[in-house]
């Protein structure tokens, strides 16, 4: 049942108490402020001009706003089909290795030839962890030392790339937002090195945001969105451990697509968003 779907009682009224209900619901479901009242105003307007009559058109008819709002671009996964390099970005603990061992399981049993770069050099541990699942899923990892400069990495995984003909790259990177001035220098640098050393990649940054976190996801996307370019969104723990709501508070808020979502620990539990399931997982 989704966290909404309680709204909807057919004997209820579609009056002021509802929408007054429904806004806060929204909220409460960490849907946001910005896209809860958004919502509420437009379906006043459908009610008041007789487009929507009852509690199954209201319905039908936020399921079918939602998806419009969370619909995904027809190229956000363009990426996928060239040589591109896939920066992985978010803070730690919200799942980010893990993603990067799922999504490189899906590109190799495309076909595709995907090289690992481990350039989170603060954590030994996600290094570690992320030659697991380079062994996991048969791709050739390049990796750094504890305390190395990222750049370097970034760099010797760009050599590799091009020397082994790699499709797509994948790169960890250390999740720190707590001195941003070195953040923001570390990944200027990374930019430079990967603009020089593989100038015909395509460049994708993709955040990964534990869903779980509700309004503290949104935060943290805030914050990283403020110094760098984001393309799209990875959420984690979307099995049923959140509300559901953050995904479009995210979104709307910050004019991202959410691209993948996680819903189980298993190699093959990371998905493409589906704009038109999430919204029905939410109402019905």
């Amino acid at each position: 049942m989704g966290f909404f779907s309680k709204l909807f009682n057919k004997g209820t009224p579609i009056d002021d108490d509802f929408y007054e209900e429904m806004e806060e619901q929204l909220i409460l479901g960490d849907m946001g402020p910005q896209a809860s009242m958004e919502l509420t105003e437009a379906l006043e307007v459908n009610v008041r001009f007789k487009e929507v009559k009852n509690q199954e058109e209201a319905r039908q008819f936020l399921i079918n706003r939602v998806a419009e709002m969370m619909k995904v671009p027809d190229d956000a996964y363009d990426f996928e089909n060239r040589k591109s390099v896939v920066m992985i970005i978010g803070v730690n603990g919200v799942g980010k290795t893990t993603t990067i061992g799922k999504l490189a399981n899906g590109y190799k049993n495309r076909g595709k030839n995907v090289i690992l770069v481990g350039a989170d050099t603060f954590r030994a541990a996600a290094m570690d962890q992320l030659k697991i699942w380079a062994e996991r899923t048969g791709c050739y990892m390049v990796s750094g030392n504890e305390g190395q400069d990222p750049g370097s990495v970034i760099y010797d995984g760009a050599a590799a790339a091009k020397a082994r003909h790699g499709e797509i790259m994948l790169c960890d990177t250390a999740g720190r937002l707590h001195n941003k001035k070195n953040l923001m220098n570390e990944l200027s640098k990374i930019d430079k090195i990967l603009s020089s050393e593989f100038p015909d990649a395509v460049r994708e940054n993709l955040i990964v945001l534990d869903a779980a976190t509700g309004q503290n996801a949104l935060n943290q996307a805030r914050e990283f969105k403020s110094i760098m370019k984001v393309d799209g969104i990875i959420l984690t723990k979307m099995d049923g451990t959140a509300k559901g709501g953050i995904a479009t508070a995210i979104s709307k808020e910050l004019g991202v697509p959410v691209k993948f979502i996680g819903v189980g620990e298993g190699i093959n539990d990371l998905k493409k968003f589906n704009a038109r399931e999430y919204a029905e997982s939410l109402f019905n």
